[in-house]
């Protein structure tokens, strides 16, 4: 990648701050800064109406040192290669920060699937993966769910795997319908992860969670699971914002309701008993965590001063640039970076994928208690970083992260 493009180029400044500070070799910088792969697929479908349309998909395999790439394919009309790249080099610092025995990979198609049937959408996602039958499988890369793709479309993915591999092979995606090796807990992972280190941060911080203020951009799967683990630990959820609008309720939002509410109306705008807010009154709010769970580049240079949060969860990827981080920083906030913060997801997804491989499934309240288990090992690990170094947390994840994919590059060797 000769010129690299800003959502890809944030990721490098990041990780080029943590590679000084290990004194990183320059050849594994040189490697650890170019994906291993990027495939892009031409994707023919017929559509209801007789026409052909091509969309455009991507999967980018960054590094595989660990293990086989993981990521999920987001379906969405501002798809790029960009994009892609640096979600699937955050998936390599997040398995690794993790601890988990993958790569990093992620993929996406070109579409707007509000405005597909879905007949269309299965036959745009077996095309797809017919068009990448031979660079991914459980020892390869596995997908996962993502913005606009859900349990059905790894379900259709897994089918069209296995016709092509002719044989079932469940493990081939993460993320799946329960009856087909899905693993419990998976759902609920991400959210429940944010939660998790959200209340360590807090432990460190002094706060307690009982009866604190959580402000969350996003009620998808993230930003309403973590919704739901916040008030199950008695913090007050007091705003919730999504695509269309928000709500706030200085004494606490009831979230069951709330939830209700959006299911029926497609939108948390208009809940009754709370007052209306955009997302820009949300970020200023005087909250003691904020939660961006929605998509990339939300906190910028221009509304991070306006952060009073004590502590901001990344639920999403990419949520903030790194010039908004520098000034939540310089401001006192404690952030939790993404790669951290939202990794619960991968890591039920590393669950499944074992339960899947094995043949045997574990119970959820053994798959939560795992889950705990490591978050909190990997929360522990990016603090004592941040405290050896004196550094914030976003960089001690990637001295974490580079540190533990550097030492095996280095291991493994150059293969000529």
């Amino acid at each position: 990648m000769a010129e690299h493009g800003a959502i890809f180029g944030a990721m490098l400044e990041e990780f080029d701050v943590a590679a000084r500070i290990l004194n990183l070799d320059a050849g594994i910088w040189r490697i650890l800064t170019h994906p291993k792969r990027q495939i892009v697929v031409s994707c023919p479908v017929q559509m209801d109406s007789g026409e052909i349309e091509v969309f455009t998909g991507y999967r980018v395999q960054y590094n595989i040192t660990l293990g086989p790439a993981k990521g999920g394919i987001r379906y969405h009309p501002e798809v790029s290669l960009d994009e892609v790249t640096a979600l699937a080099a955050w998936m390599t610092w997040k398995c690794a920060i993790a601890q988990l025995p993958f790569g990093g990979g992620k993929g996406g198609i070109v579409c707007d699937p509000t405005r597909m049937s879905k007949r269309e959408l299965e036959a745009l996602t077996r095309r797809y993966v017919s068009e990448l039958v031979d660079a991914i499988g459980p020892d390869k890369d596995v997908p996962a769910p993502d913005v606009n793709t859900n349990d059905q479309t790894m379900a259709w993915i897994m089918d069209t795997y296995s016709m092509h591999v002719g044989h079932t092979s469940t493990a081939v995606v993460t993320g799946k319908p329960i009856a087909m090796g899905g693993s419990l807990g998976r759902r609920e992972a991400t959210g429940r992860g944010v939660m998790i280190v959200t209340r360590e941060a807090a432990k460190h911080l002094g706060i307690e969670m009982k009866g604190a203020t959580v402000a969350i951009q996003g009620c998808g799967n993230v930003g309403s699971i973590s919704a739901e683990q916040f008030t199950s630990i008695g913090a007050r959820v007091v705003a919730v914002t999504d695509w269309k609008g928000g709500v706030m309720n200085k004494r606490g939002l009831d979230i069951p309701a709330l939830l209700a509410h959006q299911k029926e109306h497609g939108s948390v705008e208009g809940f009754a008993g709370a007052e209306p807010l955009s997302n820009e009154e949300l970020f200023a709010l005087d909250v003691d965590v904020l939660v961006p769970a929605a998509l990339e580049n939300q906190i910028t240079e221009e509304n991070a001063g306006q952060v009073r949060a004590k502590i901001v969860t990344e639920g999403a990827n990419g949520p903030t640039t790194p010039e908004a981080h520098r000034i939540m920083h310089a401001n006192g906030v404690f952030v939790i970076p993404d790669i951290l913060a939202n990794a619960g997801g991968v890591t039920t997804s590393y669950f499944e994928w074992v339960q899947d491989r094995h043949g045997y499934f574990w119970e959820e309240d053994e798959v939560n208690l795992k889950l705990e288990k490591k978050m909190c090992s990997a929360f522990d690990a990016v603090l004592k970083t941040s405290l050896k170094y004196k550094v914030d947390m976003r960089t001690a994840a990637y001295i974490v992260a580079i540190d533990r994919v550097g030492t095996v590059t280095k291991m493994r060797g150059m293969y000529a």
